[in-house]
């Protein structure tokens, strides 16, 4: 423990300890105490659980309503004025493009109202103003996988002009050079440019993961770009996971909100994640845990101050990643998604925000052979998720540190003038913000399963046994026998946990009226490709998955911080359908 050093180091391994120590302890010597603990807590999260649901309707919303406005333009001009022909489309399956023709009639009362359409949608296929560099970080990935994830770039308008693919390799992975060299020959002519690198794995002070393999790309990827004459102002870094599959729409989101941006150099780009790529071919609690974890990444996404945190894909430019000094690199930095946002956001006094791309990432479910292997396999994910908790030591000492942080040592030339606009300071209300989110991240999970599954049985069995023999506290030391205060205390906390489900009810319906509309109308997908009614069946797993997933991983990821060991390099396993028919394991 000689690493615990600070005292925020302290705060991750204590709060579920605590929380576990209280559940029994708290009704014997303190039920007071604790009973006021308890209402606060679940009349908190009852709160904040409420203002998710309307976070979350809000980014409902603005995704359908993105595809509507994508649907709307995709069409081009045909001879007549009046009938547009939309473009090809992918179906769900990787490896399957069907052509789809759908035609659109202009109704308009004036000819100059339709040239005003005509016009706004020739304006939306304008080439790109800036470089797009996707860098996709792999190990041990096979073939087939990365050919789907780099064909779907490939198929975009101008890929061939403004795309670059960074394919971030590790040069531990046997073979490596030569996967590289088959990739590049088959993409060599779809993109502008496309750059193998490989990062070595002994590295010192590194922490081998996604984080390291991303900064070690960014920085010889991007050096690579700028010899080759790519202005670095124009170079936007979109980090992709191996199995992201990134439709153009999002493409063109990310540069109208760079373009909408008074300073785009301060912003990072976050977009939704989706499964739905092989959602049925995994178990019911793994499917739910994704759902669930996708309906919190798109309610985060809807903070009015921009204070929200990417998880897996994102977007920011070069001059950003210039001035923090890119990615970190070692143990605290595995959650490299929320912690490069956070140092950015650090780093940067605060001026750094979200900009939320409400287009959504289709990624593919951990997927293993075997009901059980498929289970611990996401289990084993769920643990790698949750070590990103290092981030609340983090936070609390960026936040609360008195240490001027000066980046104009970090920065370039061609950004001085922003060096200069860092030295304001943080907003203190965004501060206590960012520390609030990065604590109901991380301590929410560790904590809520113990205390909403545990609390309120376990001190009615303490305080009311159902034998007199088995009675440990006399009726006489009993408050909420003794004090009308506290008898209608108790039975406000226990109407608060019977109302705590029905936020995540309402999210859950939110969520399948909105994974019906994307499969509908942006992936194109058939009846019955799509979620059934019978699939509601699936939630009835909720309770197991949200212990198994998100309890039990996020309480071992906390106390695992006593203790500083280097964590394996482990890939989520998945399956994928090659060209040649064979599934493959990720």
């Amino acid at each position: 423990m000689k690493h615990l050093k600070k005292p925020s180091e302290w705060v991750a391994p204590l709060v579920p300890m605590v929380s576990l120590a209280v559940l029994p302890l708290g009704p014997l010597f303190f039920p007071r105490v604790y009973l006021l603990f308890l209402f606060a807590y679940f009349s908190l999260f009852l709160f904040s659980q409420v203002n998710h649901v309307c976070k979350f309707w809000l980014t409902s919303c603005k995704i359908r309503a993105n595809i509507r406005k994508w649907n709307a333009r995709l069409p081009a001009i045909t001879n007549d004025n009046d009938t547009f022909v939309s473009a090809t489309s992918r179906t769900n399956s990787p490896n399957v493009t069907r052509e789809r023709t759908i035609t659109h009639t202009v109704h308009h009362d004036d000819e100059g109202q339709a040239l005003e359409d005509i016009e706004e949608r020739l304006q939306y296929y304008e080439d790109p103003t800036y470089c797009h560099a996707f860098i996709i970080p792999n190990y041990c990935e096979p073939d087939g996988l990365l050919k789907d994830t780099i064909g779907r770039l490939a198929s975009h308008r101008n890929a061939s002009t403004h795309y670059t693919i960074i394919l971030a390799m590790e040069a531990s992975e046997p073979e490596h050079e030569a996967k590289g060299q088959r990739l590049q020959a088959v993409f060599e002519n779809r993109f502008a440019h496309f750059i193998v690198t490989a990062h070595p794995a002994d590295i010192p002070g590194e922490s081998r993961g996604k984080g390291s393999n991303v900064a070690y790309a960014a920085r010889h990827g991007s050096q690579e770009l700028l010899r080759r004459g790519v202005d670095r102002r124009r170079i936007i870094l979109t980090i992709s996971d191996s199995d992201s599959s990134i439709p153009e729409l999002y493409v063109r989101e990310v540069e109208e909100a760079l373009q909408r941006s008074s300073d785009p150099h301060h912003l990072l780009l976050a977009p939704p994640i989706f499964f739905s790529r092989n959602c049925f071919d995994v178990p019911a609690a793994v499917r739910v845990t994704d759902i669930t974890w996708s309906a919190m990444v798109m309610s985060n996404l809807s903070n009015s101050r921009g204070l929200s945190f990417p998880c897996s894909n994102y977007s920011l430019s070069l001059i950003l990643a210039e001035r923090v000094g890119y990615w970190d690199t070692d143990a605290d930095a595995v959650g490299e998604d929320m912690h490069m946002w956070l140092k950015c956001f650090f780093k940067t006094n605060g001026q750094v925000r979200t900009a939320p791309i409400y287009v959504p990432i289709n990624l593919t479910n951990v997927q293993t052979d075997g009901y059980f292997s498929n289970v611990n396999a996401r289990f084993v994910q769920a643990k790698r998720h949750y070590n990103g908790v290092a981030d609340v030591a983090y936070t609390l000492q960026n936040a609360f540190s008195r240490e001027a942080k000066s980046a104009t040592s970090i920065l370039g030339s061609a950004s001085s003038s922003l060096a200069m606009a860092a030295s304001s300071s943080v907003n203190w209300r965004d501060k206590l913000t960012v520390c609030i989110l990065i604590l109901e991240a991380h301590m929410i999970p560790a904590t809520s399963g113990w205390l909403m599954f545990a609390a309120v049985p376990l001190m009615q069995f303490l305080l009311f046994p159902p034998l007199h023999w088995l009675a440990i506290v006399s009726p006489i030391s009993n408050p909420i026998l003794t004090y009308e205060f506290y008898g209608q205390l108790w039975t406000l906390v226990k109407i608060i946990t019977v109302l705590l489900p029905f936020p995540l009810f309402a999210t859950l319906a939110i969520y399948e009226h909105l994974h019906r509309s994307i499969d509908r109308d942006f992936l194109r997908k058939s009846k019955s490709e799509m979620r059934q009614w019978s699939n509601l069946l699936d939630y009835t797993m909720l309770p197991v998955a949200a212990w198994l997933f998100m309890t039990l991983p996020s309480t071992l990821a906390c106390v695992k911080r006593l203790r500083k060991k280097e964590e394996e390099y482990i890939v989520s396993e998945k399956f994928f359908q090659d060209d040649e028919g064979l599934s493959l394991p990720k």
